[in-house]
Protein backbone atom coordinates (compact mmCIF):
# COMPACT_ATOMS: atom_id res chain seq x y z
CA UNK A 1 0.00 0.00 0.00
CA UNK A 2 1.65 3.59 -0.97
CA UNK A 3 1.47 6.39 1.42
CA UNK A 4 -1.30 8.27 -1.20
CA UNK A 5 -3.38 5.16 -0.55
CA UNK A 6 -2.88 4.81 3.13
CA UNK A 7 -4.23 8.40 2.97
CA UNK A 8 -7.01 7.63 0.89
CA UNK A 9 -7.98 4.91 3.40
CA UNK A 10 -7.93 7.01 6.17
CA UNK A 11 -10.24 9.46 4.67
CA UNK A 12 -12.92 7.10 3.25
CA UNK A 13 -12.64 4.31 6.61
CA UNK A 14 -16.46 4.44 7.88
CA UNK A 15 -17.15 6.07 11.31
CA UNK A 16 -20.80 5.86 13.29
CA UNK A 17 -22.74 8.25 11.58
CA UNK A 18 -24.22 9.52 15.05
CA UNK A 19 -22.42 12.11 15.40
CA UNK A 20 -23.24 14.02 12.40
CA UNK A 21 -26.89 13.40 12.22
CA UNK A 22 -26.90 14.78 15.59
CA UNK A 23 -24.85 17.93 14.23
CA UNK A 24 -27.54 18.16 10.67
CA UNK A 25 -30.63 18.05 13.30
CA UNK A 26 -29.09 20.93 15.78
CA UNK A 27 -27.59 22.93 12.59
CA UNK A 28 -31.38 22.61 10.85
CA UNK A 29 -32.95 23.76 13.83
CA UNK A 30 -30.33 26.46 14.16
CA UNK A 31 -31.29 27.88 10.75
CA UNK A 32 -34.50 27.98 10.93
CA UNK A 33 -34.51 29.20 14.95
CA UNK A 34 -32.38 32.12 13.48
CA UNK A 35 -34.63 33.02 10.60
CA UNK A 36 -37.43 32.86 12.38
CA UNK A 37 -36.15 35.74 15.11
CA UNK A 38 -35.64 37.53 11.57
CA UNK A 39 -39.77 37.23 10.97
CA UNK A 40 -40.67 37.53 14.41
CA UNK A 41 -38.08 41.04 15.39
CA UNK A 42 -39.27 42.38 12.16
CA UNK A 43 -35.87 42.49 10.61
CA UNK A 44 -37.10 41.83 6.89
CA UNK A 45 -38.28 44.84 6.85
CA UNK A 46 -35.30 46.76 8.38
CA UNK A 47 -32.76 45.20 7.03
CA UNK A 48 -33.97 44.29 3.48
CA UNK A 49 -37.00 46.44 2.65
CA UNK A 50 -36.55 50.06 4.66
CA UNK A 51 -33.23 50.77 3.26
CA UNK A 52 -32.70 53.19 0.07
CA UNK A 53 -29.55 52.16 -0.46
CA UNK A 54 -27.68 48.42 -0.47
CA UNK A 55 -23.47 48.34 -0.30
CA UNK A 56 -22.36 45.58 -3.24
CA UNK A 57 -19.63 43.09 -2.75
CA UNK A 58 -17.17 43.24 -5.45
CA UNK A 59 -18.34 41.24 -7.95
CA UNK A 60 -22.24 40.42 -6.51
CA UNK A 61 -23.14 43.91 -7.42
CA UNK A 62 -25.83 42.22 -9.64
CA UNK A 63 -27.69 40.94 -6.01
CA UNK A 64 -31.11 42.84 -5.14
CA UNK A 65 -33.22 42.58 -3.01
CA UNK A 66 -36.85 41.02 -3.69
CA UNK A 67 -39.77 43.16 -3.34
CA UNK A 68 -41.13 43.36 0.58
CA UNK A 69 -43.72 40.48 0.13
CA UNK A 70 -41.09 38.29 -1.29
CA UNK A 71 -38.67 38.81 1.55
CA UNK A 72 -40.78 37.54 3.84
CA UNK A 73 -41.69 34.96 1.95
CA UNK A 74 -37.41 34.27 1.30
CA UNK A 75 -36.69 34.26 4.83
CA UNK A 76 -40.18 31.71 5.76
CA UNK A 77 -38.47 29.47 2.55
CA UNK A 78 -34.79 29.71 4.58
CA UNK A 79 -36.93 28.45 8.20
CA UNK A 80 -38.61 25.68 6.00
CA UNK A 81 -35.56 24.37 4.65
CA UNK A 82 -33.73 24.87 7.72
CA UNK A 83 -36.41 22.10 9.13
CA UNK A 84 -36.30 19.56 6.32
CA UNK A 85 -31.98 19.62 6.21
CA UNK A 86 -32.45 19.11 10.38
CA UNK A 87 -35.66 15.89 9.65
CA UNK A 88 -33.46 14.80 6.74
CA UNK A 89 -36.42 15.46 3.82
CA UNK A 90 -35.52 15.84 0.27
CA UNK A 91 -31.74 16.67 2.17
CA UNK A 92 -29.69 17.33 -0.96
CA UNK A 93 -31.97 19.79 -2.61
CA UNK A 94 -32.82 21.38 0.72
CA UNK A 95 -29.22 21.79 2.04
CA UNK A 96 -28.09 23.18 -1.54
CA UNK A 97 -31.15 25.57 -1.65
CA UNK A 98 -30.19 26.59 1.90
CA UNK A 99 -27.06 27.14 0.78
CA UNK A 100 -28.20 29.24 -1.86
CA UNK A 101 -31.11 31.05 -0.10
CA UNK A 102 -29.06 32.15 2.91
CA UNK A 103 -25.83 33.09 1.05
CA UNK A 104 -28.47 35.02 -1.41
CA UNK A 105 -29.28 37.06 1.91
CA UNK A 106 -25.77 37.75 3.16
CA UNK A 107 -24.90 39.26 -0.33
CA UNK A 108 -27.59 42.02 -0.22
CA UNK A 109 -25.82 44.28 2.00
CA UNK A 110 -22.25 44.47 2.86
CA UNK A 111 -23.13 45.72 6.15
CA UNK A 112 -25.06 43.39 7.14
CA UNK A 113 -21.66 41.05 6.97
CA UNK A 114 -20.95 38.92 10.32
CA UNK A 115 -18.59 36.38 10.89
CA UNK A 116 -20.74 34.07 11.69
CA UNK A 117 -23.14 34.48 8.80
CA UNK A 118 -19.89 33.14 6.72
CA UNK A 119 -19.83 30.09 9.01
CA UNK A 120 -23.15 29.58 8.77
CA UNK A 121 -23.02 29.75 4.54
CA UNK A 122 -20.08 27.05 4.68
CA UNK A 123 -21.37 24.98 7.05
CA UNK A 124 -24.58 24.48 4.60
CA UNK A 125 -22.39 24.25 1.75
CA UNK A 126 -20.19 21.29 3.49
CA UNK A 127 -23.44 19.55 4.74
CA UNK A 128 -24.92 19.81 1.19
CA UNK A 129 -21.59 17.46 0.07
CA UNK A 130 -22.03 14.53 2.58
CA UNK A 131 -24.84 11.84 2.84
CA UNK A 132 -25.94 13.25 6.23
CA UNK A 133 -29.47 11.72 5.25
CA UNK A 134 -28.56 8.34 5.36
CA UNK A 135 -29.62 7.87 8.83
CA UNK A 136 -32.48 8.82 11.26
CA UNK A 137 -34.31 11.12 8.47
CA UNK A 138 -37.38 10.87 6.50
CA UNK A 139 -35.13 10.20 3.12
CA UNK A 140 -34.07 6.85 4.63
CA UNK A 141 -37.49 5.83 6.22
CA UNK A 142 -39.09 6.48 2.62
CA UNK A 143 -36.20 4.71 0.80
CA UNK A 144 -35.00 1.84 3.25
CA UNK A 145 -32.10 0.70 0.81
CA UNK A 146 -29.90 3.67 1.29
CA UNK A 147 -29.86 3.40 4.97
CA UNK A 148 -26.47 3.34 6.54
CA UNK A 149 -24.81 3.37 9.87
CA UNK A 150 -21.64 5.06 8.99
CA UNK A 151 -20.18 7.83 7.53
CA UNK A 152 -16.78 8.25 5.55
CA UNK A 153 -14.26 9.92 7.98
CA UNK A 154 -13.71 12.49 5.66
CA UNK A 155 -17.02 14.16 6.82
CA UNK A 156 -15.73 14.38 10.28
CA UNK A 157 -12.78 15.82 9.50
CA UNK A 158 -13.74 18.15 7.07
CA UNK A 159 -16.27 19.61 9.60
CA UNK A 160 -13.57 19.97 12.39
CA UNK A 161 -11.05 21.78 9.89
CA UNK A 162 -13.03 23.93 9.13
CA UNK A 163 -14.70 25.14 12.66
CA UNK A 164 -10.79 24.73 13.94
CA UNK A 165 -9.83 27.75 11.26
CA UNK A 166 -12.28 29.59 12.85
CA UNK A 167 -10.78 29.18 16.16
CA UNK A 168 -7.33 29.08 15.17
CA UNK A 169 -7.76 32.28 12.85
CA UNK A 170 -9.52 34.44 15.64
CA UNK A 171 -6.95 33.47 17.78
CA UNK A 172 -4.17 34.99 15.37
CA UNK A 173 -5.87 38.22 14.49
CA UNK A 174 -5.90 38.61 18.05
CA UNK A 175 -1.72 38.51 18.09
CA UNK A 176 -1.41 42.32 17.94
CA UNK A 177 0.16 44.99 20.69
CA UNK A 178 -3.29 46.52 21.04
CA UNK A 179 -5.36 43.11 22.24
CA UNK A 180 -2.23 42.08 24.19
CA UNK A 181 -0.90 44.74 25.48
CA UNK A 182 -3.47 47.19 25.75
CA UNK A 183 -6.60 45.02 26.04
CA UNK A 184 -7.87 47.29 23.16
CA UNK A 185 -10.92 46.88 21.81
CA UNK A 186 -12.09 44.55 24.88
CA UNK A 187 -11.25 47.18 27.50
CA UNK A 188 -13.68 49.94 25.79
CA UNK A 189 -15.86 47.57 25.82
CA UNK A 190 -15.88 46.08 29.32
CA UNK A 191 -16.01 49.75 30.71
CA UNK A 192 -19.30 49.73 29.40
CA UNK A 193 -20.41 47.17 31.17
CA UNK A 194 -19.54 48.05 34.62
CA UNK A 195 -23.15 48.14 35.80
CA UNK A 196 -23.60 43.98 35.12
CA UNK A 197 -24.93 42.39 38.00
CA UNK A 198 -22.38 40.88 40.30
CA UNK A 199 -19.19 40.89 37.95
CA UNK A 200 -19.38 44.44 36.43
CA UNK A 201 -17.43 46.12 39.13
CA UNK A 202 -14.66 44.27 37.94
CA UNK A 203 -14.61 45.26 34.42
CA UNK A 204 -13.18 49.02 35.52
CA UNK A 205 -9.99 47.42 36.28
CA UNK A 206 -6.64 47.40 33.76
CA UNK A 207 -5.79 44.36 34.72
CA UNK A 208 -9.07 42.06 34.61
CA UNK A 209 -9.48 43.37 30.67
CA UNK A 210 -5.96 42.30 30.16
CA UNK A 211 -6.38 38.94 31.48
CA UNK A 212 -9.25 38.44 29.83
CA UNK A 213 -7.70 39.62 26.61
CA UNK A 214 -4.96 36.81 26.73
CA UNK A 215 -7.48 34.37 27.78
CA UNK A 216 -9.11 34.88 24.55
CA UNK A 217 -6.34 35.08 22.64
CA UNK A 218 -5.23 31.42 24.28
CA UNK A 219 -9.07 30.37 23.90
CA UNK A 220 -9.29 30.69 20.74
CA UNK A 221 -5.55 29.79 19.27
CA UNK A 222 -5.80 26.12 21.22
CA UNK A 223 -9.38 25.50 22.34
CA UNK A 224 -9.77 22.92 18.90
CA UNK A 225 -6.85 21.37 19.91
CA UNK A 226 -7.57 20.13 23.12
CA UNK A 227 -11.45 19.44 21.71
CA UNK A 228 -9.66 16.87 19.30
CA UNK A 229 -7.96 15.26 22.10
CA UNK A 230 -10.10 12.70 23.84
CA UNK A 231 -8.63 13.32 27.30
CA UNK A 232 -9.10 16.64 27.19
CA UNK A 233 -12.08 17.12 25.34
CA UNK A 234 -14.64 17.22 28.15
CA UNK A 235 -12.66 20.27 30.04
CA UNK A 236 -12.30 21.91 26.65
CA UNK A 237 -16.01 21.57 25.57
CA UNK A 238 -16.42 22.86 29.10
CA UNK A 239 -14.18 25.90 28.07
CA UNK A 240 -16.22 26.40 25.36
CA UNK A 241 -19.71 26.79 27.24
CA UNK A 242 -18.42 29.17 29.31
CA UNK A 243 -16.51 31.06 27.16
CA UNK A 244 -19.14 31.63 24.36
CA UNK A 245 -22.00 31.79 27.33
CA UNK A 246 -19.34 34.81 28.72
CA UNK A 247 -19.05 36.87 25.40
CA UNK A 248 -23.00 36.31 24.62
CA UNK A 249 -24.29 37.98 27.72
CA UNK A 250 -21.39 40.99 27.54
CA UNK A 251 -21.96 41.64 23.87
CA UNK A 252 -24.47 42.32 21.16
CA UNK A 253 -22.83 39.50 19.11
CA UNK A 254 -26.55 37.38 18.19
CA UNK A 255 -25.95 34.26 17.66
CA UNK A 256 -23.12 33.67 17.87
CA UNK A 257 -22.13 31.78 20.61
CA UNK A 258 -25.23 29.73 20.40
CA UNK A 259 -23.58 28.47 16.99
CA UNK A 260 -20.01 27.89 18.04
CA UNK A 261 -21.57 25.88 20.88
CA UNK A 262 -23.40 24.02 18.17
CA UNK A 263 -20.09 23.95 15.60
CA UNK A 264 -17.77 22.35 18.07
CA UNK A 265 -20.02 18.95 18.70
CA UNK A 266 -18.14 18.02 15.66
CA UNK A 267 -15.23 16.98 17.80
CA UNK A 268 -16.86 14.61 19.75
CA UNK A 269 -16.60 10.33 19.43
CA UNK A 270 -18.36 9.67 16.21
CA UNK A 271 -21.08 7.88 18.58
CA UNK A 272 -21.80 10.44 21.13
CA UNK A 273 -25.53 10.83 20.42
CA UNK A 274 -26.04 7.10 21.23
CA UNK A 275 -25.23 7.51 25.34
CA UNK A 276 -28.62 9.88 25.47
CA UNK A 277 -30.83 7.85 22.52
CA UNK A 278 -29.70 4.64 21.02
CA UNK A 279 -30.81 3.54 17.69
CA UNK A 280 -30.36 0.40 15.35
CA UNK A 281 -27.12 0.44 14.17
CA UNK A 282 -27.77 -1.47 11.28
CA UNK A 283 -24.37 -2.90 9.05
CA UNK A 284 -25.04 -2.78 5.00
CA UNK A 285 -23.45 -3.30 2.31
CA UNK A 286 -21.50 0.23 2.10
CA UNK A 287 -20.78 -0.15 5.94
CA UNK A 288 -18.29 -3.27 4.45
CA UNK A 289 -16.91 -2.34 1.39
CA UNK A 290 -13.51 -2.22 1.00
CA UNK A 291 -11.45 0.87 1.09
CA UNK A 292 -9.83 0.20 -2.43
CA UNK A 293 -13.27 -0.28 -3.83
CA UNK A 294 -14.19 3.40 -2.33
CA UNK A 295 -11.09 5.31 -2.92
CA UNK A 296 -11.87 4.30 -6.54
CA UNK A 297 -14.93 6.84 -6.27
CA UNK A 298 -13.94 9.36 -4.21
CA UNK A 299 -10.67 10.22 -5.25
CA UNK A 300 -12.06 12.93 -7.01
CA UNK A 301 -13.63 14.28 -4.43
CA UNK A 302 -10.30 14.52 -2.02
CA UNK A 303 -9.35 16.31 -4.72
CA UNK A 304 -12.25 19.33 -4.38
CA UNK A 305 -11.70 18.59 -0.66
CA UNK A 306 -8.47 19.58 -0.60
CA UNK A 307 -8.96 22.09 -2.50
CA UNK A 308 -11.22 23.61 -0.39
CA UNK A 309 -9.38 23.42 3.06
CA UNK A 310 -6.47 24.65 0.78
CA UNK A 311 -8.80 28.07 -0.18
CA UNK A 312 -9.54 28.45 3.91
CA UNK A 313 -6.06 28.59 4.71
CA UNK A 314 -4.88 31.22 2.23
CA UNK A 315 -7.93 33.72 2.16
CA UNK A 316 -7.83 34.68 5.77
CA UNK A 317 -4.13 35.25 5.23
CA UNK A 318 -4.63 38.05 2.01
CA UNK A 319 -3.99 40.53 4.14
CA UNK A 320 -0.67 40.30 4.45
CA UNK A 321 -0.44 40.88 0.37
CA UNK A 322 -1.52 44.46 1.30
CA UNK A 323 0.16 47.69 2.95
CA UNK A 324 -0.50 48.86 6.86
CA UNK A 325 -2.52 47.41 9.50
CA UNK A 326 -5.78 45.55 8.23
CA UNK A 327 -7.63 46.59 11.16
CA UNK A 328 -7.37 50.62 9.56
CA UNK A 329 -7.48 49.92 5.50
CA UNK A 330 -9.85 46.86 5.76
CA UNK A 331 -8.53 45.07 2.97
CA UNK A 332 -8.39 41.44 4.14
CA UNK A 333 -10.97 41.99 6.50
CA UNK A 334 -13.50 39.99 5.82
CA UNK A 335 -14.12 36.07 5.41
CA UNK A 336 -10.41 36.10 7.61
CA UNK A 337 -12.19 35.14 11.16
CA UNK A 338 -11.12 38.24 12.51
CA UNK A 339 -13.74 38.59 15.33
CA UNK A 340 -14.03 41.12 17.92
CA UNK A 341 -10.62 42.68 16.95
CA UNK A 342 -10.81 46.43 16.07
CA UNK A 343 -13.58 48.91 17.43
CA UNK A 344 -13.85 51.93 14.91
CA UNK A 345 -16.13 55.16 15.29
CA UNK A 346 -16.31 57.57 12.53
CA UNK A 347 -17.99 60.51 11.09
CA UNK A 348 -17.93 61.02 6.62
CA UNK A 349 -18.85 64.08 5.08
CA UNK A 350 -18.87 64.23 1.19
CA UNK A 351 -17.55 66.88 -0.56
CA UNK A 352 -18.94 67.11 -4.39
CA UNK A 353 -17.88 69.32 -6.44
CA UNK A 354 -19.91 70.51 -9.58
CA UNK A 355 -18.87 71.41 -13.30
CA UNK A 356 -18.75 75.18 -12.69
CA UNK A 357 -16.75 75.06 -9.32
CA UNK A 358 -19.46 74.88 -7.03
CA UNK A 359 -18.81 72.71 -3.88
CA UNK A 360 -21.69 71.01 -2.31
CA UNK A 361 -21.88 68.99 1.60
CA UNK A 362 -23.52 65.69 1.66
CA UNK A 363 -23.74 63.77 4.30
CA UNK A 364 -24.40 59.72 4.04
CA UNK A 365 -27.84 60.21 5.87
CA UNK A 366 -29.21 61.46 2.76
CA UNK A 367 -28.95 57.92 1.53
CA UNK A 368 -27.88 55.60 4.75
CA UNK A 369 -29.94 54.54 7.73
CA UNK A 370 -28.01 54.49 10.95
CA UNK A 371 -26.77 51.33 10.79
CA UNK A 372 -25.56 51.65 7.47
CA UNK A 373 -23.89 54.88 8.01
CA UNK A 374 -22.09 53.14 10.97
CA UNK A 375 -21.19 50.29 9.51
CA UNK A 376 -19.48 52.55 6.35
CA UNK A 377 -17.69 55.03 8.41
CA UNK A 378 -14.81 53.15 9.46
CA UNK A 379 -14.47 50.64 6.00
CA UNK A 380 -12.88 52.70 3.18
CA UNK A 381 -13.85 50.20 0.44
CA UNK A 382 -17.84 51.18 1.25
CA UNK A 383 -17.20 55.08 1.95
CA UNK A 384 -15.79 54.18 -1.87
CA UNK A 385 -18.73 52.72 -2.91
CA UNK A 386 -20.91 55.59 -1.85
CA UNK A 387 -18.47 58.43 -3.28
CA UNK A 388 -19.44 56.46 -6.80
CA UNK A 389 -23.48 56.58 -6.01
CA UNK A 390 -23.62 60.08 -4.93
CA UNK A 391 -21.45 60.58 -8.07
CA UNK A 392 -24.30 58.74 -9.73
CA UNK A 393 -27.31 60.60 -8.68
CA UNK A 394 -25.84 64.14 -8.97
CA UNK A 395 -25.21 63.03 -12.78
CA UNK A 396 -29.23 61.30 -12.77
CA UNK A 397 -30.18 65.22 -11.73
CA UNK A 398 -28.50 66.67 -14.68
CA UNK A 399 -25.59 67.82 -12.66
CA UNK A 400 -23.11 66.03 -15.35
CA UNK A 401 -19.14 64.86 -14.33
CA UNK A 402 -19.17 65.84 -10.77
CA UNK A 403 -15.87 65.61 -8.56
CA UNK A 404 -16.52 63.91 -5.00
CA UNK A 405 -14.41 63.96 -1.65
CA UNK A 406 -14.53 62.23 1.43
CA UNK A 407 -13.73 63.80 5.05
CA UNK A 408 -13.19 60.54 7.33
CA UNK A 409 -12.44 60.94 10.32
CA UNK A 410 -12.09 57.67 12.25
CA UNK A 411 -10.82 56.41 15.60
CA UNK A 412 -9.33 52.96 15.87
CA UNK A 413 -9.52 51.02 19.33
CA UNK A 414 -9.77 54.04 21.16
CA UNK A 415 -6.73 56.10 19.48
CA UNK A 416 -7.78 60.01 18.66
CA UNK A 417 -9.72 60.14 15.22
CA UNK A 418 -7.84 60.69 12.27
CA UNK A 419 -8.13 60.70 8.55
CA UNK A 420 -9.06 57.44 7.01
CA UNK A 421 -9.50 58.60 3.74
CA UNK A 422 -6.96 61.53 1.66
CA UNK A 423 -9.42 64.33 1.42
CA UNK A 424 -7.47 65.32 -1.79
CA UNK A 425 -8.69 62.08 -3.90
CA UNK A 426 -11.48 62.37 -6.55
CA UNK A 427 -13.15 59.55 -5.08
CA UNK A 428 -15.69 59.60 -8.02
CA UNK A 429 -12.28 58.73 -10.46
CA UNK A 430 -11.10 55.79 -8.38
CA UNK A 431 -12.05 52.32 -9.12
CA UNK A 432 -12.39 49.51 -7.01
CA UNK A 433 -10.82 46.28 -7.41
CA UNK A 434 -8.51 43.82 -5.50
CA UNK A 435 -5.13 46.43 -5.35
CA UNK A 436 -3.88 47.83 -3.01
CA UNK A 437 -5.83 51.00 -1.97
CA UNK A 438 -3.75 54.14 -2.17
CA UNK A 439 -5.82 56.42 -1.18
CA UNK A 440 -6.32 54.81 1.93
CA UNK A 441 -4.41 57.18 4.61
CA UNK A 442 -1.65 55.41 6.56
CA UNK A 443 -2.96 53.95 9.93
CA UNK A 444 -1.99 56.20 13.28
CA UNK A 445 1.14 55.80 15.10
CA UNK A 446 1.09 55.38 18.62
CA UNK A 447 -0.87 52.97 20.97
CA UNK A 448 -4.56 52.98 21.71
CA UNK A 449 -5.77 55.47 24.52
CA UNK A 450 -7.16 53.54 27.42
CA UNK A 451 -11.52 53.65 28.02
CA UNK A 452 -12.25 56.55 30.30
CA UNK A 453 -13.35 53.90 33.15
CA UNK A 454 -9.82 51.90 32.75
CA UNK A 455 -7.55 55.09 33.04
CA UNK A 456 -9.43 56.49 35.82
CA UNK A 457 -8.60 53.21 37.79
CA UNK A 458 -4.85 53.43 36.95
CA UNK A 459 -5.15 57.34 38.36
Amino acid sequence: MTKRDAWVAALVRPLDAAGLVAFRVLFGLLVAGGATRFLVNGWVERFYVEPTHFFKYWGFEWVRPWPAPWMQLHVTLVVVLGLCVAAGFCYRLSAIALFVAFTYLELIDVTGYLNHYYLLSLLALLLACMPLHQSASIDAWLRPRMRSATLPAWCYYLLRFQVAIVYFYAGLAKLSSDWLLHAQPLGIWLAARTDTPIVGTLFSHVEVAILMSWLAFLYDTTVWAWLLWPKSRPFAYLAVLGFHALTGLLFNIGMFPVIMIVATTVFFSPSWPRRFKRWRAEATKEDTRGWRELAVGSRCGLILMAGYALVQLLVPLRHYAYPGDVSWNEQGMRWSWKVMVREKNGAVTFWVTLPDGRRQVVTPRRYLNQQQEREMSGQPDLILQLAHDIARDFASRGDGDVEVRAEAWVSLNGRPAALLIDPNVDLARVADGLGAATWVMPEPPGAPVRSSALALNER
